[in-house]
């Protein structure tokens, strides 16, 4: 559909392309079909991590029964764009968001691979854990029925602030999906907190990757 691809491609230009020494280009197959990723391992947000093929292998399996088709969804932290990729490709609208720098590649691997592939091409939006949400996703005009999540906890600072984010984003009758694989103590740590916040399933193991996925139900008082 022209109306739905030019403004895709348009958005284009709102994005500098990243702009890494070395790229690779990795193959994965879900939902029936080849998708390619740029990847770099110059940055953190441009690999596909274990957390995210997991996530992948499981909307896949759970496809029907998770009401993908027409489903509103939105991707923390997308980095390469795998997840957003296969959501997209599974039915869902899609929003991928990520730190602005590795938003270039996201935008390249997202057009790449769902373009005529997917009913509802996917959107890039920047966001910055814990910085702006209510001006830049107002509850009064965005709702999503998934709010997804791979291999965000790790080693970094701004674990509170990606708990605070994954809390905005849900409202009542969001469910939230988060794969991880753990790693350190802090991940375990960050778990509990996770769980203080969200009524909380565990999903999905995959014990040769060390990646778990839960399902978080955010706490309504």
């Amino acid at each position: 559909d022209p109306n739905k691809i030019e403004p895709s491609l348009r958005s284009l230009q709102k994005f500098v392309p990243t702009d890494y020494a070395s790229y690779t280009q990795e193959h994965y197959l879900f939902a029936g079909t080849k998708i390619v990723i740029q990847e770099s391992i110059e940055s953190y947000g441009a690999v596909v991590w274990p957390g995210a093929t997991a996530l992948c292998q499981y909307l896949e399996e759970h496809t029907e029964e998770l009401n993908l088709q027409d489903a509103k969804i939105l991707e923390i932290g997308a980095g390469p764009g795998l997840v957003s990729i296969v959501a997209s490709i599974l039915g869902a609208q899609v929003t991928a968001t990520d730190l602005p720098d590795v938003l270039g590649n996201l935008q390249y691997n997202l057009l790449k691979n769902t373009l005529k592939r997917a009913a509802h091409l996917p959107e890039v939006r920047e966001l910055v854990w814990g910085e702006s949400l209510e001006q830049h996703f107002p509850k009064s005009t965005f709702y999503y029925d998934y709010v997804l999540a791979s291999d965000v906890v790790y080693h970094h600072y701004f674990l509170d602030k990606l708990l605070a984010t994954m809390a905005y984003l849900c409202q009542p009758g969001t469910v939230l999906l988060w794969a991880n694989k753990f790693r350190f103590s802090t991940d375990y740590e960050f778990l509990d907190k996770f769980k203080q916040v969200f009524d909380t399933t565990l999903v999905a193991e995959f014990p040769e990757s060390s990646v778990s996925i839960f399902k978080g139900i955010l706490k309504w008082d």
